[in-house]
């Protein structure tokens, strides 16, 4: 290794020790066979000797990261000349003890903001992951800033990357644009039904590193005057490259292993055959031994060595010394460090992919079991029910025998404990809940419940509140509950279906309206309308409308016009949402009294329906994919808040997809795990971050909406991913402290 380091200069290790040395440049080659004497001929780095043994057990052959490239900073003035700027104002102003450049945009143009060159022509960014852009809304409106990366000739859409970031009022954080390299191949269709495939170099989307000539910061469309500081932009980040690219051979197909993995690149961890499956088996089983857990915890994973509470015999919620907590049933604090789909089991379409797969384990007598039909969604499949296999329950039936589930299931919740993990989130297996050796939740939904027809949604329409359909269903649910989760102290709490379509703050309104007579929540708003202007008159008046009669209305599928009717649309959108929160709640605490009422996992929110929930839920939970909470604001202002999801990936391990938050590889996805767990425990109101999920999704996509993440604590062969594990232990080992 080679190491140098200059005056004020930061070496970065993807590890938990980070240096800073103010010293004269050195340079030193460090070879781990002479590590004393050379370390011991640099003053400088004496000290370090009695730890370089623990440094080098802790980092092993971890990379060092490349270091920051400072592109802009503000000190002053704008250091390079040639800054432009299209119907915006700029100014240098004090940020703290730093300085920022401040850009106020108008209304003039349809992309007002500014144009940042590179000082000599270009820059070479070829070493780097992603660009970033510290940036600070200063503004009294919320606002979406976007950031540009251009190669010469960019457009928008070709020779360019994009990112965005939208910021509340005061909030400060961090705007992301990845320097991609290549783009997605589908083999002149031969591949499909992925949300990911192997790559190729170039296409839209992507970017030359090596010749970057400009960056531009803008906002889009806008109606009214945005105010950022941004304070610097940087480089940063090892670009790692992918590992799946569709050269990898010829022929390709098939490109899938008989344990599901990549087939044709190799990556560590990577399973080759039955020997490797339980050489990994008994290795884990020693570790696990090794490392049984946080020794502050109590049973429930509460801070057994902190302060005595109300215990209640049932999880609770109070604020402690300024910061919300849940409360374990023996009166302990506890932070609910989870992660969901605990033992569920992907399953990918093999329909017309016969020749994907190689030496296929469906096939297999043992592993007939593994078939089925699974029900689609989206995509290629969608509206199908196509044969599927599940090669991650099959790897578990090779790697634990024939008796293969209540063995998992007693190893899940000892790898639980050890990873520094004390709760099961939503879509876990109500088996492993049950043993009652790890807190969880639960959680009911709306199945069952008319929905409004005039809704509409990414995961569907929204179901209707005012229908006795949907507080039948719930009480049906719960009801449903007796035997199991209700009344459970080991149970945190309910959620509430996932992700809902709330729209704007008019849209379940407007969906009413735009939905058949009969609709319960269109007849439901006619009331309330006729009880405010009796006439009908009166209401054609307001809104700018023609009905001749209320009935008319109630016939009419149009929508009004959302700015003249918007005093109504908000007060019947108000009203759903609060119906919604206190049915559920209702329902939960007709035969749950003791437990809690966990939210509906915002995933798209606006403040009308977080208001909502803030009057009728115990914890406000929301799936949160960004890089990290610690600036997060809610509008329900001093309520615990629960995030639901949240996960990281990369491209190195064989899987041709990184989820929502991408990352450059492995050792930067642990980094950014700790950092969003850490941030959230800082946070005065959160009280709890759980991970999606447990396993990574298949390779070849699931069934339900051809995801194929790279999203897992585990990969689809039952391997832990050995970086983030580590994270997820030293997040738990210092939850309490």
């Amino acid at each position: 290794m080679i190491f140098h380091l200059g005056p004020r200069r930061r070496l970065r290790f993807a590890s938990r020790l980070q240096l800073a040395l103010v010293r004269p440049a050195w340079s030193l080659t460090l070879d781990p066979a002479d590590l004393d004497s050379q370390l011991m001929n640099v003053p400088a780095c004496r000290f370090l000797l009695c730890l370089h043994c623990a440094f080098f057990a802790l980092i092993g052959c971890t990379r060092v990261f490349a270091e920051d490239q400072t592109l802009f900073d503000f000190v002053g003035a704008p250091r390079f000349p040639g800054v432009t700027t299209t119907d915006a104002a700029v100014a240098v102003v004090k940020a703290g003890t730093a300085t920022a450049l401040r850009v106020t945009t108008g209304t003039n143009q349809p992309w007002p903001g500014i144009t940042l060159p590179a000082p000599n022509g270009h820059w070479d960014l070829s070493r780097f992951a992603e660009v970033l852009v510290t940036v600070k809304n200063v503004g009294p409106n919320r606002g979406t800033l976007n950031c540009r990366v251009d190669n010469p000739g960019a457009d928008g859409t070709k020779n360019c990357v994009n990112g965005s970031l939208t910021l509340n009022p005061g909030q400060r954080d961090t705007l992301r644009v990845a320097l991609r390299r290549t783009s997605d191949d589908q083999l002149s269709g031969k591949l499909f039904g992925l949300r990911g495939y192997p790559v190729v170099a170039g296409g839209l989307g992507t970017i030359k590193p090596t010749n970057i000539t400009q960056i531009l910061l803008f906002v889009s469309q806008p109606k009214e005057r945005y105010v950022f500081e941004v304070g610097d932009v940087r480089a940063t980040g090892d670009y790692t490259a992918p590992t799946a690219w569709i050269t990898d051979a010829d022929p390709f197909f098939p490109f899938i292993d008989t344990f599901g993995q990549y087939k044709h690149k190799d990556w560590p961890g990577k399973i080759h055959s039955l020997t490797d499956l339980q050489l990994q088996r008994e290795l884990e089983a020693k570790e696990l031994a090794a490392q049984p857990g946080p020794k502050d915890w109590d049973k429930y994973g509460g801070w057994a060595e902190g302060p005595q509470l109300r215990a209640t015999g049932f999880f609770r919620t109070e604020k402690y010394r300024g910061k919300w907590w849940l409360v374990d049933p023996d009166g302990r604090l506890f932070f609910s460090h989870g992660i969901d789909c605990v033992r569920m089991i992907d399953t990918t379409p093999i329909e017309e992919r016969a020749n994907w797969f190689e030496n296929f384990p469906g096939l297999q007598p043992e592993f007939k079991e593994f078939l089925g039909n699974g029900h689609a969604l989206k995509g290629h499949y969608a509206g199908r029910a196509p044969q599927c296999f599940a090669f991650a329950a099959a790897n578990l039936k090779r790697k634990y025998g024939a008796d293969w589930q209540p063995t998992y299931a007693a190893i899940t919740h000892q790898r639980l404990r050890s990873w520094g993990l004390n709760t099961i989130g939503n879509w876990s297996d109500a088996g492993v809940c049950r043993q009652r050796r790890t807190a969880y939740t639960d959680s009911l939904g709306s199945e069952g419940a008319r929905m409004i027809e005039g809704s509409e949604g990414y995961w569907g329409k929204f179901p209707d509140v005012f229908d006795p359909s949907f507080s039948n269903g719930l009480h049906r649910a719960m009801q449903a509950k007796r035997s199991g989760s209700a009344n459970d102290p080991w149970c945190l709490g309910y959620f509430s279906d996932n992700e809902m379509s709330w729209g704007n703050e008019t849209s379940l309104a407007l969906g009413a309206l735009k939905s058949p007579a009969d609709q319960a929540a269109k007849l439901e708003f006619l009331t309330d309308l006729k009880a405010k202007y009796g006439d009908i008159i009166n209401l054609n008046t307001a809104w700018g409308t023609e009905h001749s009669t209320w009935a008319a209305l109630g016939e009419s599928r149009t929508a009004p016009d959302p700015g003249k009717a918007r005093a109504d649309l908000t007060a019947f959108y108000t009203k759903s949402a609060e119906t919604y929160f206190r049915m559920v709640r209702d329902a939960i605490h007709a035969v749950a009294p003791h437990q809690l009422y966990l939210g509906c996992r915002f995933a798209w929110v606006n403040d009308w329906a977080d208001r909502a929930a803030a009057r009728y839920c115990d914890v406000i939970s929301y799936n949160l994919y960004q890089r990290g909470v610690a600036d997060f604001q809610n509008p329900s202002h001093d309520k615990p808040l629960l995030i639901g999801e949240f996960h990281l990936g990369a491209r190195d391990r064989g899987l041709f997809h990184p989820g929502l938050v991408p990352v450059e590889n492995q050792t930067a996805r642990a980094q950014a795990y700790k950092d969003y767990v850490l941030g959230a425990l800082k946070h005065p109101q959160f009280v709890g971050t759980h991970w999606f999920q447990w396993m990574d999704e298949p390779t070849t996509g699931r069934v339900y909406d051809e995801e194929n993440y790279q999203i897992g604590f585990l990969d689809i062969a039952d391997t832990p991913y050995r970086e983030t594990i580590a994270a997820s232990r030293e997040v738990g080992a210092q939850l309490y402290r």
